[in-house]
């Protein structure tokens, strides 16, 4: 598995517990930037893991429960709305990153993540620009990390039913734009995106 290139150099230097860490929903007008850290066992075998936004809702709803059976141990973090108007979605993206990692079971003597703006002071790491098309852990935990985020935005769907989270997710498509033209803002809408975007006139 081709892959698993940097995770077998690194087991083969001894280094027991590799973490790969990605985040989605950055993107998004609403709701939650979710991350996932996942450590798998030497000689994983899971086909078919990939970029999430390469596979289909079904073969990453799929490839989830393998990868959690398969796992040492997998974590998430979620940041929501609030925070990221709070802090900036960059900031979130990193913050929800370390939650997922915090959450792990074991603790990691490597992390691989995915972009450029990850760091960690007390544990080594690496970041890859788009990891989750190169790195076999990475893309596992982007896998774990959508699935979990359309799971919420399905919850937020049986709350706000006039935006269409069901469809969507949260970007910036056409039928998300005239809800929010028609409707307003929701609760939990990034209000610190109304600028950036240019989208809210009249909001």
């Amino acid at each position: 598995m081709p892959l698993l290139r940097i995770e077998r150099k690194l087991w083969q230097q001894g280094v027991e517990f590799v973490a790969g860490v990605d985040e989605v929903g950055v993107g998004p007008l609403a709701g939650p930037v979710v991350a996932a850290a996942v450590v798998f066992p030497k000689h994983v075998q899971i086909e078919g893991v990939d970029d999430s936004k390469k596979l289909s809702e079904a073969k990453r709803e799929e490839l989830s429960e393998s990868i959690k059976t398969e796992a040492l141990c997998y974590g998430v973090g979620v940041v929501e709305h609030n925070e990221i108007d709070r802090i900036n979605v960059l900031q979130a993206s990193i913050v929800a990153m370390r939650k997922a990692l915090s959450n792990l079971s074991v603790t990691p003597e490597f992390i691989i993540a995915d972009g450029r703006a990850f760091t960690h002071e007390t544990i080594r790491y690496r970041t890859i620009i788009d990891g989750d098309a190169k790195c076999f852990t990475i893309a596992a935990a982007s896998i774990l990390a959508k699935v979990t985020r359309d799971r919420l935005m399905l919850e937020y769907h049986e709350r706000f039913p006039l935006y269409g989270f069901d469809q969507h997710k949260g970007y910036a498509t056409k039928q998300h734009l005239a809800a929010i033209r028609e409707h307003g803002l929701c609760e939990i809408h990034r209000k610190s995106f109304r600028r950036q975007l240019q989208l809210f006139d009249g909001v």
